[in-house]
């Protein structure tokens, strides 16, 4: 059977992340599969009408890797798709990746030393390290709706896309209002004749400063580095300030927090005429116990005849529309499902992982607690890097969290290469005293003391339990990252 050096499950941003710092590492043998047939992740499967990032494009890249060419501050979907094709030219990634390649799961072979990946189709292969990065959002969630595959009408989810699809004149619902809804409900209602938006919980929305930049900016940093550099410190620093006061400091400054509610709801009030319809989409949850957006077409498009908002809970889907539980119907032709991912039933993580003892990871997170050593490694699993973690998520721009994964591969492989090693385990104490330090200074945070039980977070796991983000500032998790104790590894 074919052996790698490595591979990476994974040709998003956090893969193709982890293959640039393997070949630092001086790892050239290696795979990068993915079960898509092109690179970029996310934003090679997601193009929805109005897709854009929701962090400003300085601060979502690679700090190695800028481009001075962003056309505006928040990148549209198919730039970051073509920054990541960038990439993987620029780091000789292309004659590593594999396509249309799907990975049942993956075992730990104790006596080889190795691990064995199956594929779909029967192909096994040896990888002496294994790296998964199958991202956050990488598993569609349809809604536990009664009658919602009776639906008679044309269907789309949000994550699939489908660019044959003309809505102009059509009779549309749209199913959730997620960052997603977001950006999607202003694109559609213009080309519908109607459309019916539910909501079951609204969501935090503040003003977005966004633009095109123009290109007197762009040539600046392409000619001097240091400027997009700096413009890059300022907003990781506004972007920090948000995540640490607001949302991991909550307890010791309700008022940061408080600020950000009153911006959203001034920005609401200002752009919403009705009433009624404002109330309805008032949050009833602390801000920052749900992912928060930016959006300055989201609220007017309520304003418009051809919408409409609808939240009483839906009761079943008929053949030719939606039934609420008052009993009410509304006639429908397009059903849009923007109903978000399965984060915590499917994607910790995404494929089946079999360590040492025959150790289950999937089940043993949900038999114990979601757990991982710097949100990276797990105990019983050698040689795996498991990039999507609990614990694992560093700031809110994703980079910082693959950016610190990155660093800390790489204090783990060189130390690993000084001893003359080629496998590593984290200990189980290492592990217990970060999942005890991570669990003790989320008491503070805007999950624990705030007002979370209304938002029906994604952020929180079927334990209760808020296990997705790094409750440290930024800056911490990249110095751990780099500086992490020797010894929380066994080395053979």
């Amino acid at each position: 059977m074919r052996r790698y050096d490595a591979l990476v499950v994974g040709a998003g941003f956090g893969g193709l992340g982890a293959a640039i710092e393997l070949k630092r590492l001086g790892y050239d043998d290696i795979l990068v599969v993915d079960r898509e047939d092109d690179l970029g992740g996310t934003w090679h499967v997601n193009r929805y009408p109005g897709l854009a990032v929701d962090i400003a494009s300085v601060t979502y890249s690679y700090s190695f890797a800028p481009n001075p060419y962003w056309s505006h501050v928040f990148a549209r979907g198919a730039e970051l798709k073509r920054y990541a094709e960038h990439v993987a030219d620029t780091f000789d990634l292309r004659r590593h990746l594999r396509f249309r390649t799907s990975v049942e799961g993956a075992e730990w072979d104790d006596t080889a030393k190795h691990w064995a990946v199956r594929f779909t189709g029967g192909e096994t292969v040896h990888a002496r390290y294994l790296l998964t990065a199958t991202g956050f959002l990488s598993q569609p969630k349809k809604p536990d709706i009664p009658g919602v595959d009776d639906f008679a009408g044309t269907v789309v989810h949000s994550a699939a896309w489908d660019d044959g699809v003309d809505l102009t004149g059509r009779r549309v619902a749209v199913i959730g209002t997620g960052a997603t809804a977001v950006q999607l409900i202003p694109k559609l209602a213009r080309a519908a004749a109607d459309l019916t938006v539910y909501q079951r919980t609204p969501i935090w929305v503040t003003p977005k400063l966004d633009g095109r930049i123009p290109g007197s900016v762009q040539r600046l940093f392409a000619r001097f580095p240091a400027t997009q550099r700096a413009v890059r410190a300022v907003n990781s620093a506004v972007l920090e300030l948000i995540m640490v006061v607001g949302v991991l400091n909550y307890r010791r400054a309700r008022l940061a927090n408080k600020g950000a509610e009153l911006l959203a709801l001034g920005h609401l009030r200002r752009q919403v005429r009705d009433p009624k319809t404002r109330a309805a989409l008032t949050p009833n949850y602390s801000f920052g116990c749900k992912r928060p957006t930016f959006s300055n077409d989201y609220y007017p498009t309520f304003n418009r005849p051809n919408v409409h908002l609808e939240t009483t809970p839906i009761d079943h889907i008929a053949a030719d529309g939606i039934i609420t539980a008052d009993g009410r119907k509304t006639d429908v032709d397009t059903l849009v499902l923007a109903t978000g991912f399965d984060l915590w039933d499917a994607n910790f993580p995404a494929i089946e992982v079999i360590g040492r003892e025959g150790r289950d990871l999937g089940a043993w997170w949900r038999e114990t607690r979601f757990q991982a050593y710097c949100g990276v490694t797990v105990p019983r699993f050698p040689n795996l890097i498991s990039l999507n973690s609990p614990y694992s998520y560093n700031g809110l721009s994703y980079f910082w969290t693959i950016e610190a994964q990155m660093k800390h591969m790489n204090r783990l492989f060189t130390e690993m290469k000084r001893r003359g090693a080629t496998t590593f385990e984290v200990t189980d104490a290492a592990n217990d005293a970060f999942l005890a330090r991570m669990t003790d200074k989320l008491q503070d945070s805007v999950f624990y003391v705030g007002n979370c039980a209304p938002a029906r977070s994604y952020y929180f796991n079927h334990h209760g339990e808020a296990a997705l983000l790094r409750p440290t500032s930024t800056r911490n998790g990249l110095h751990e990252a780099a500086n992490f104790p020797l010894d929380s590894y066994t080395y053979a």
